[in-house]
C-alpha cells in the first residue's frame, strides 16, 4: 500500500550510529489524540464504538520474552475493582501461544483479556491503564510494549544497497499485517482523531523518550519546536488532518448572527 507524502528528517541515534532513524515530521507535528470511549470505532471488519474494544480486540503481541514476563508480574498486582476478568485470569492464565515463537494475551469473550468491558464498575478500558491512574504512574509503566507505544513504529529499513536505518513513524494499517485492510475503522487515518491541543511529539512524550533515550528525544524535540514555530517553513500536514475542513456556522436558534464564526467540522 502506497502511502501520503510525508515530511522526513534524519538524525544520529547514539544507541546505534551507524543506523540513521528517519523520523516521521508529518505524523510528529500532527494533532493526533488517542480517543478510546470517545468516538474510537475499534478495529474489527465493521465500525463498533458501542463495543468500547478500542484496539483491543486481537490481544498484545509480546516483543519478547521479557515483555510477556513483564505483563504477567504486573497482572499479579491488579485487583478485582480493577480487572474484570482477574478469575479467568488467575484460572487459565494470561497468554496464550501464537505459531511456533509468538505469544499474546489470551482473548476472553472476543477480546483481550486485559479489556474491561462496558458494564463493569470500574468502567471500559485496560486493566493496566486504569491500574496506572489509580497508583500514580504511567501507564507504559505498566501495558505490553506494542500497546503503551501504538501509535507510533519503529521499523527497522534495509535499503537497495544494504544501507540499514529505522523509521520512526505511525502505527498505519500495513502495521497489523494483511488483517489490517479489512478494519471498517483506523484511527490514524480518522480526521476526528486529530483534536489534540499539542503535536505528538509532545503529547507522546513519556513514550517517545522511552523508545528513544532522553538524548535522542531532545535532540528529535528540539527540531520539532523550530518547526513549530511562526514564521517556520511549513510542514508537510498529515493527511487525515488536511480533511478537517473549516464551515461557516449559521444564525444559532436564540437568533444571534453567527455567520462570521468559523469552527472546525470533522469528517470521516
Amino acid at each position: 500500500m502506497t502511502g501520503p507524502t510525508r515530511e522526513w528528517v534524519t538524525f544520529t541515534d547514539p544507541a546505534d550510529p551507524e543506523r540513521p532513524m528517519l523520523v516521521d515530521v508529518t505524523f510528529f507535528t500532527s494533532r493526533w489524540d488517542c480517543i478510546f470511549g470517545n468516538g474510537c470505532e475499534g478495529v474489527l471488519t465493521a465500525p463498533t464504538p458501542e463495543l468500547v474494544q478500542g484496539c483491543c480486540s486481537y490481544g498484545a503481541h509480546f516483543s519478547d520474552k521479557a515483555d510477556r514476563d513483564a505483563t504477567v508480574r504486573w497482572a499479579e498486582k491488579l485487583d478485582a475493582d480493577e480487572w474484570q476478568f482477574r478469575d479467568v485470569g488467575a484460572k487459565r492464565g494470561v497468554y496464550a501461544k501464537v505459531g511456533k515463537k509468538e505469544w499474546r494475551t489470551r482473548l476472553h469473550e472476543d477480546a483481550c483479556i486485559f479489556l474491561n468491558r462496558p458494564g463493569f464498575a470500574g468502567g471500559p478500558g485496560c486493566a493496566f491503564h486504569l491500574h496506572a491512574t489509580n497508583h500514580d504512574l504511567h501507564h507504559s509503566d505498566t501495558k505490553p510494549e506494542v500497546c503503551w507505544q501504538l501509535p507510533i513504529r519503529r521499523i527497522p529499513i534495509t535499503d537497495d544497497e544494504g544501507g540499514e536505518f529505522t523509521r520512526l513513524t505511525e502505527f498505519a494499517r500495513d502495521g497489523w499485517g494483511d488483517g489490517g485492510e479489512d478494519f471498517g475503522w483506523w484511527c490514524t487515518e480518522a480526521p476526528e482523531a486529530f483534536v489534540n491541543a499539542r503535536p505528538v511529539y509532545r503529547s507522546l512524550e513519556p513514550e517517545l523518550r522511552k523508545m528513544l533515550g532522553d538524548n535522542l528525544f531532545e535532540e528529535v524535540a528540539a527540531y520539532l519546536d523550530t518547526r513549530m514555530e511562526p514564521g517556520a517553513p511549513p510542514t508537510v500536514v498529515h493527511p487525515a488532518q488536511a480533511k478537517q475542513v473549516p464551515v461557516t456556522i449559521g444564525p444559532s436558534r436564540n437568533g444571534s448572527k453567527r455567520s462570521k464564526h468559523k469552527t472546525r467540522a470533522r469528517r470521516g
